[in-house]
């Protein structure tokens, strides 16, 4: 275990201020800060989140309306704003962090227009190498975190000294942190898997069985893996935690907003709808036109992912989605070499 450290959390979502929460409980100090005002607002005064309204969070807590607040002077910086916002974010925060500081992403996504995952965002953000920055991904709701229940999670980074720093820090009774290297495979895993979790949704909501909820899952971390070894990243990252573990708790849980967003999706609700209903930000949706760019350019068929889309932007019916993945060309699973193995779906 690691000594006790001053963290400062960009984003105050369920994550961000379930993270916050046992960061403070494991004695570190903690500062929140959001772009939201009314949520620091909210937060400062009833010290429960909107979400978690029977937990009440330490008084040890600091709440900040000024980013500057939460990143002076702070050991660690965590990042736990949605996606879409990390760039801003990170460009808001730039003149604040320095040299010696941690950075730790918790969004999990790739930039669709560039196809930068969140760490290499941050990164050319702040523009400093003597910064590290590290990904922190794996199977983790929110919900059971802020409860104090076993969690398993994955530091990432190529700089090992910084994954296992950031292992300390998170390491406690109820989070057991692993490391890894292969930081491109844990974001990667982190973006697609809430494809694949929108796409067990949408099979939930057409009254599929647990038999088509499994073959999503398999098939579908055999999607994520054949882009993932084609783009240089290791095999035994997609059957690890941030792999197939975040992967079944995202598409198998009602924690889950991608899942909650498919059941929708799935019983003909129209997408714009379905979203609103969910309430939170889908990431699925978010990562999609991403993951579909990367599976052109490394010319990697993703017929699950694709599905998806067509189903999402209207191009294909609910009704014909299943009947397209299951009229595919028959295909050997045998062909595949590992996870990552290269034959066709």
């Amino acid at each position: 275990m690691s000594d006790k450290i001053n963290i400062g959390v960009l984003g105050a979502g369920t994550w961000g201020v379930a993270l916050a929460r046992m960061l403070c409980n494991a004695g570190h100090t903690v500062t929140v800060w959001s772009a939201i005002e009314k949520e620091i607002d909210e937060l400062s005064a009833t010290r429960r989140h909107r979400n978690f309204p029977e937990v009440e969070l330490p008084k040890q807590i600091a709440y900040t309306k000024e980013i500057k607040n939460a990143c002076l002077g702070k050991d660690m910086v965590v990042f736990a704003v949605p996606s879409t916002f990390v760039r801003a974010t990170a460009r808001n925060a730039a003149a604040y962090i320095s040299a010696g500081q941690t950075v730790v992403d918790v969004a999990k996504g790739i930039e669709k227009d560039t196809l930068q995952t969140m760490t290499e965002i941050i990164t050319e953000e702040l523009n400093d190498p003597d910064v590290k920055v590290v990904a922190l991904s794996g199977p983790t709701h929110a919900e059971e975190v802020i409860a104090d229940l076993p969690t398993t999670i994955v530091s990432a980074s190529r700089d090992m000294r910084s994954a296992e720093y950031v292992q300390r820090v998170f390491t406690n009774d109820c989070m057991r942190v692993y490391t890894n290297d292969d930081v491109c495979g844990v974001e990667l895993c982190g973006a697609l898997k809430n494809i694949i979790a929108v796409a067990c949704g949408i099979a939930t909501g057409l009254g599929c069985g647990d038999n088509a909820k499994a073959a999503l899952i398999t098939r579908g971390i055999a999607e994520i893996s054949r882009l993932g070894m084609a783009m240089g990243c290791k095999d035994q990252t997609f059957g690890g935690l941030a792999g197939i573990g975040d992967l079944i708790v995202t598409a198998t849980s009602m924690h889950s907003r991608n899942f909650r967003c498919g059941i929708l999706l799935g019983k003909g609700v129209p997408t714009q709808e379905a979203l609103e209903q969910v309430g939170m930000v889908v990431e699925g949706l978010n990562a999609l036109p991403a993951a579909l760019k990367l599976a052109r350019k490394y010319d990697v068929q993703m017929p699950i992912i694709e599905t998806v889309d067509a189903v999402v932007s209207g191009e294909v019916g609910i009704s014909d989605a299943v009947s397209l993945l299951m009229s595919r060309a028959l295909k050997s699973e045998i062909g595949l070499a590992g996870f990552g193995g290269r034959s066709e779906y």
